[in-house]
């Protein structure tokens, strides 16, 4: 697949290399590379909630998925340079469908939401693909355009604040030859975590995407804004559609209801749980997950024989299951923390997540984009195989230290990059920066004797970088196994695999050894886990 832009390494015979790289340890002249943040433009869409949680995220980084440095080019393609969500469902046909929240062009500046005049603002947008391979990421091959060659917007809005500001899906499901997007009518954005809606609707398509009907069925809000359907999550089951719902904004609880999957369009034909039974009334819902919830995905998931619920919980998202579609659902765990993905929101699972591998998308206000991520459940649904390395993306105030006091060790000129136009993800990455000799960012990790692990993470360079290398050593130094690379243009994936031999510890680096003068490397968004 030509657009995915990755880099992988077996193990190489390092011994020798290994040893003239620890030896030159040359002090560098030159000043860290850092980058300006730029200035962020009026913004139509809410800021969340940035007080971080404190859990470590298990789960791992393998594609930004798009705006800029993204292998799918969506900027390049069809002028999505800034977006959100990224609601993915099987189409029916062989395609997965992904819908996109308020979407921005050219003059898309970041970080988060929003655009000045010419913007190219679109409430949602909608992409197309049949990557199975999600190992290396998920490829779009088309989007609905429009006759100037853009992706187009599907649902139309008013985009007048306090009447209709916006349009944004929330859920998706596929009906025989027919598509069906449920979405909420924003009125006005609030404070972070909060809006009102107008009502909950649905369109259809029968083009695979590429026209909409808005549909006359709707949920409307109620006086005291907070009607339990305002977003919604689709699950076909059995038969049925289950609906799951939550009120506008990111403070309530979880409801369910269900409809027959022929008869999506029919208000009447909807049953509401009401903790004993499905009835009629809507107000008879009870809560099925406690507040705060928001922005559901939900998917029966084969491999565990559970429904695995996704879901925002004040800053982080987490992980809930049942074995049925009202519950009882389990309490939740931990899927990525804002202190290592600051803004972060979204969680929309895979539908081809097979054998306990869930991929999902997950959105971050700073660089307002949307990235594709990994983790493992076992036969239970609970979360096996976390990512091993501290602190991957570089957010955490002990970052960088000497080794005790933090969670990343370096040799000088070396640090963080606080420019959030600078990073892969959210709004920090590390680097080094030297004029001649060894230069290195490296941690300790914890790891099984006589196990095969899997090394990745984000790099780039300066243009006349020459030597660089990705890996893991010995504490001793000896290297395992590495990456050598010169130039990293974009930020790309490196993939090294290593084998822990008789080691219960492994140093994993990354760095650049020349004397071509002023070179700099950056990383984001390590990981190491078990093959």
């Amino acid at each position: 697949m030509s657009l995915k832009r990755t880099v992988a390494a077996t193990a190489i015979a390092g011994v020798a290399v290994a040893a003239s790289l620890l030896s030159g340890l040359s002090p560098a002249t030159a000043t860290p590379a850092s980058k300006p943040a730029t200035t962020p433009s009026a913004t139509p869409t809410p800021t969340p909630s940035v007080t971080p949680g404190t859990g470590k995220t298990p789960v791992t980084v393998v594609e930004k998925l798009t705006g800029p440095d993204a292998p799918n080019n969506t900027w390049g393609r069809w002028d999505i340079k800034g977006t959100d969500l990224g609601i993915l469902w099987d189409d029916g046909d062989g395609r997965v469908l992904a819908a996109f929240g308020d979407t921005f062009g050219n003059a898309f500046t970041g970080p988060g939401g929003g655009a000045g005049p010419n913007g190219n603002w679109r409430s949602n947008v909608l992409t197309r693909s049949s990557d199975h391979d999600l190992s290396d990421g998920m490829l779009f091959e088309s989007a609905p355009q429009s006759p100037q060659g853009i992706a187009k917007q599907l649902i139309p809005s008013k985009k007048i604040n306090g009447d209709e500001i916006t349009t944004i899906p929330t859920a998706a499901v596929s009906v025989g030859k027919r598509q069906y997007l449920g979405f909420m009518s924003v009125k006005q954005w609030g404070d972070p975590g909060l809006w009102d809606t107008n009502y909950a609707g649905i369109a259809y398509s029968d083009d695979d995407g590429e026209n909409w009907t808005v549909s006359p069925t709707t949920w409307p809000n109620n006086a005291a804004g907070d009607d339990p359907f305002q977003m919604q999550a689709y699950v076909r089951k059995g038969g049925y559609v289950y609906v799951y719902g939550t009120p506008n904004g990111r403070t309530g609880a979880a409801h369910v209801a269900r409809v027959p999957e022929r008869k999506l369009l029919e208000k009447s034909a909807y049953r509401y749980w009401n903790g004993h039974a499905w009835v009629t009334d809507e107000s008879a819902a009870a809560a099925v997950v406690d507040a705060p919830v928001s922005e559901l995905s939900v998917q029966y998931d084969a491999y565990s024989k559970r429904y695995l619920m996704m879901t925002l919980s004040g800053p982080d998202i987490v992980l809930r299951t049942a074995t049925s579609p009202q519950g009882t659902w389990s309490a939740p765990q931990l899927v990525a923390s804002a202190a290592d993905y600051p803004g972060l929101y979204g969680g929309y699972i895979h539908p081809w997540s097979k054998d306990g591998v869930i991929s999902f998308t997950m959105s971050q206000w700073s660089p307002y984009n949307v990235y594709l991520m990994r983790m493992q459940i076992d036969r239970q649904g609970r979360i096996v195989n976390p990512n091993l390395v501290a602190n991957p993306s570089f957010e955490r105030a002990d970052a960088i230290g000497d080794g005790t006091n933090g969670t990343w060790a370096c040799t000088p000129n070396c640090g963080i990059d606080t420019a959030p136009a600078s990073s892969f993800s959210g709004d920090h990455n590390a680097f080094v920066r030297y004029n001649q000799g060894w230069r290195n960012l490296s941690q300790d990790v914890s790891v099984q004797p006589g196990t095969k692990y899997r090394l990745t993470g984000y790099i780039r360079t300066s243009a006349n970088s020459d030597n660089g290398y990705f890996g893991a050593r010995t504490t001793a130094g000896v290297v395992l196994s590495e990456a050598h690379f010169v130039s990293v243009g974009p930020w790309t994936r490196f993939t090294v695999d290593v084998d822990s031999g008789a080691n219960s510890t492994i140093q994993v680096y990354a760095g650049v050894w020349t004397n071509s003068g002023d070179i700099w490397l950056q990383l984001d968004d390590v990981a190491v886990i078990r093959r």
